[in-house]
């Protein structure tokens, strides 16, 4: 006795009703890597896989713990950091886990309720909510852990007018306007 199926094709529509997005995301706004060496890591993806220099903060820009390459491919920004002293969170980080990703900055339209839901649900706290301003406006951000020391950072910048605006210093705010390059 073979009971008929029944085709279900599940689209945009809510499955629940009354079910509600609680974490909307407009997209990515960057993705941080931290890395051994972030010259020759641009230089690599500049050359390998055709990203663009698009900012910069180093020494020559007032930073002395870091130097940031900011690369762009279309909508897709990487920042990749290195630390200038080996002993700094960022150069302990690289010698515990290698190259790769400490940040994945999600793009959303309120950074306060992003953190907010995201925290009354279990996730353990990074940073909570920041309104950083400059001369091209403010930029709020938050951020979570995700999973091992990985963060997510929600950044809602509907409020900035600048070119890019990535601040990450030994997980304490510290506001830099990266120089474009």
């Amino acid at each position: 006795m073979a009971k008929e199926l029944k085709n279900v094709e599940y689209g945009l529509e809510k499955i629940f009703e009354g079910a509600q997005d609680f974490l909307p995301l407009l997209g990515t706004d960057y993705v941080e890597f931290y890395v051994g060496n972030a010259k020759q890591a641009a230089h690599y993806y500049k050359t390998a896989f055709g990203y663009q220099s698009y900012a910069y903060a180093g020494l020559e820009t007032g930073l002395k713990d870091r130097t940031s390459y900011v690369l762009k491919q279309d909508k897709i920004r990487l920042v990749l950091t290195t630390a200038l002293n080996s002993d700094s969170p960022i150069g302990e980080h690289v010698k515990k886990h290698g190259d790769g990703v400490k940040v994945i900055a999600l793009w959303v339209e309120d950074a306060r309720k992003a953190y907010e839901e995201t925290t009354k649900r279990g996730a353990k706290s990074f940073m909570e909510p920041v309104v950083e301003k400059d001369e091209h406006g403010e930029v709020v951000r938050a951020g979570i852990y995700t999973y091992g020391e990985t963060v997510h950072m929600f950044v809602e910048r509907k409020n900035y007018k600048g070119t890019f605006y990535q601040v990450l210093l030994n997980g304490k705010v510290n506001t830099i306007l990266l120089q474009l390059v």
